[in-house]
């Protein structure tokens, strides 16, 4: 077991060497979302986690709304690694798609059945796939129990559960987000622990 965190461009900058130096052994960085947005913060976070030498994963936030739409999505999450020379060895904290509805975007839209946000999550993973980069699934507790039918997903597709508190109750999980609170260089960030 090891742990780490997960970051975005909403985070302050970090010092890597120091967060290495507490123990992390991975962090997760956000790519980018939606259509072709990269988080703006994507390339000076992966420099920084390689250079202080902590393994590197990758997710990318889904706002999809149709099957085309999420594997262009992979298809733009594979161009951006590819372009920037990160193989699938080169990611050992894995590569991920992000599926939630923080800001209830998909739900305004009408996308809210699990048959619908299943297929969503199998477009994405299964194009990944044929990138070459074959994904796990990040989502919530609830939304992997009751928005996401696994069994449909791409056979042994990882799971990374976000479900706060003292334990993980997703079976099988290989990530848990257990918090978004943990403290580090004066900031509360998410907190991650690797099976």
């Amino acid at each position: 077991m090891k742990w780490g965190i997960d970051v975005s461009e909403h985070n302050q900058p970090l010092s890597w060497q120091s967060l290495k130096k507490q123990g992390a052994s991975f962090v997760i960085v956000r790519l980018g979302w939606g259509k072709g947005h990269l988080d703006s913060r994507f390339y000076e976070q992966v420099n920084g986690v390689l250079a202080a030498g902590l393994e590197l994963g990758i997710y990318y936030y889904s706002y999809a709304l149709t099957e085309e739409e999420a594997a262009e999505e992979a298809r733009f999450t594979a161009a951006v690694l590819k372009d920037c020379g990160l193989s699938k060895d080169r990611l050992p904290a894995g590569c991920w798609l992000d599926m939630e509805d923080a800001d209830g975007y998909k739900e305004k839209r009408g996308i809210a059945g699990r048959e619908e946000i299943t297929a969503l999550c199998r477009a994405f993973l299964l194009e990944m796939e044929k990138e070459g980069y074959p994904d796990g699934l990040y989502s919530s507790y609830s939304w992997l129990e009751e928005k996401i039918h696994l069994p449909s997903l791409p056979k042994d597709t990882p799971l990374w559960c976000a479900q706060w508190g003292s334990t993980c109750s997703q079976p099988g999980a290989r990530l848990w987000q257990f918090t978004s609170t943990l403290p580090l260089d004066g900031q509360l960030v998410d907190g991650d622990i690797m099976w």
